[in-house]
């Protein structure tokens, strides 16, 4: 038994490592993506490796967000899944990631090849996030009782103030994913993703400006009468 306790412990001491590492992460990606456009879409470059079709490597770049919390959910003693807030926020988790995964791919038309190492590193983010995720909301996570009674919703983006509103509208997703969810975890990957996409926005904003003379000028990048 002490055993067990023992890894029970070290596992949850480990998303907390984890969700640090993501943070630290977050920010050295956005560091570097104020030197480097980030290779893939339309600054995509041969020289971060051979070339995946599109589609498929946003589905297999994906698809382990959706299966590892499914395998959390479904073939793990999750002892915290049987509250309805965690059940919630695990749900929105998977929703989105089956979206994500088995939707968007199939509809992408035209997509330019991603490299090889960009979706690598795709892939290894999807799944330790996956787990992190997961493993938090299904094992760990305490919420109390009136959560599901005073829930917060962010709103808010429109490409008429930013350019990257589609961006803007996932900061948001997972920003109000991190408060609702309340845990280092969350926030880890709320800061990860602030971070990279305000650096893709930023480069994206960048981009209309150069190519389009006429491009509103106090248009922001990702943050409305901000950035």
């Amino acid at each position: 038994m002490d055993r067990v306790l023992g890894f029970v412990s070290e596992t949850e001491e480990l998303l907390k490592y984890m969700s640090y590492l993501l943070i630290l992460m977050g920010i050295l990606v956005f560091l570097i993506l104020q030197f480097v456009n980030v290779p893939y879409g339309r600054f995509a470059s041969s020289s971060f490796g051979f070339p995946v079709n599109a589609k498929l490597a946003w589905f297999i770049q994906e698809v382990p967000s959706l299966v590892v919390p499914v395998y959390q959910v479904f073939y793990t003693v999750n002892n915290r899944l049987s509250h309805l807030p965690n059940q919630i926020l695990v749900t929105m988790f998977i929703c989105h990631y089956m979206h994500r995964s088995l939707i968007f791919p199939f509809l992408i038309r035209g997509g330019k090849p991603i490299p090889f190492i960009i979706f690598a590193l795709a892939f290894i983010f999807c799944f330790c996030n996956g787990y992190l995720q997961a493993r938090y909301l299904t094992h760990y996570a305490v919420y109390p009782s009136d959560w599901i009674t005073k829930p917060c919703f962010l709103l808010g983006g429109m490409f008429e103030y930013v350019s990257g509103a589609n961006f803007f509208g996932e900061v948001l997703e997972w920003t109000g994913f991190a408060v609702a969810g309340w845990s280092t975890e969350s926030a880890a990957f709320a800061v990860f993703t602030f971070l990279t996409l305000c650096s893709r926005a930023k480069q994206h904003h960048r981009w209309y400006l150069e190519k389009f003379e006429d491009y509103p000028k106090s248009r922001k990048a990702i943050i409305p009468f901000v950035y």
